[in-house]
């Protein structure tokens, strides 16, 4: 059964996500004498050797993690002109990586936003800017410790697809698209605020 929730239902994913391989074990972080449970701005997600011996495969559409794209840019380039090539972005990476990566970001038909924890509210900022400083127009969807109680927001950030984390449901999920039928705030999904938007005078 799928988990991920498009256009307002739950559908197949035809995007095959390739992930690194695990190299060794993750080095703990801490600030302040305590652990860091997320990474942080600007913090390298693989190794070189953790990109180097990812497996691509060689048909069907991929969601590729930049860095991974970065080193395949040649190889993946017939590929990327056929449409089969989205790229996955983690909360932790500037968007300026991603921007500079590409002269035009709408060639990519996907663009996946990874929260790692629920706790890193980046994703929603992450969402915002695609739409708006940088015109992302495709599909964006996000993807990792994503949890119904998120949809919602996330929506009005700008996401339009929601991969579910696999231990939840996606029927529950879906329906917290509905929780609120009227924001009170602009955002990305609709820009004027409710007393804009709802006329209350009375004929």
């Amino acid at each position: 059964m799928s988990n991920l929730i498009k256009n307002n239902a739950i559908v197949a994913d035809e995007w095959t996500r390739v992930i690194p391989p695990s190299l060794g074990e993750e080095v703990v972080k801490k600030q302040a004498g305590k652990v860091v449970l997320f990474k942080l701005t600007g913090e390298p997600t693989y190794s070189p050797e953790q990109i180097a011996a990812t497996q691509i495969p060689a048909t069907g559409k991929i969601l590729l993690p930049l860095t991974v794209w970065q080193a395949n840019v040649a190889q993946l380039a017939g590929r990327m002109a056929a449409g089969e090539i989205a790229i996955l972005i983690a909360t932790h990476e500037p968007l300026e990586s991603l921007a500079a990566t590409f002269s035009d970001i709408n060639e990519l038909p996907l663009i996946a936003v990874f929260v790692e924890r629920f706790p890193d509210g980046r994703i929603f900022t992450m969402g915002n800017l695609l739409r708006t400083r940088y015109g992302y127009k495709n599909e964006l969807r996000a993807v990792g410790d994503v949890l119904r109680d998120q949809l919602f927001f996330l929506k009005r950030s700008g996401f339009s697809s929601f991969l579910i984390r696999a231990d939840r449901s996606a029927e529950d999920a879906l329906s917290s698209l509905q929780d609120f039928s009227q924001p009170y705030q602009g955002a990305v999904d609709e820009a004027l605020p409710v007393w804009r938007r709802v006329n209350r005078s009375h004929a």
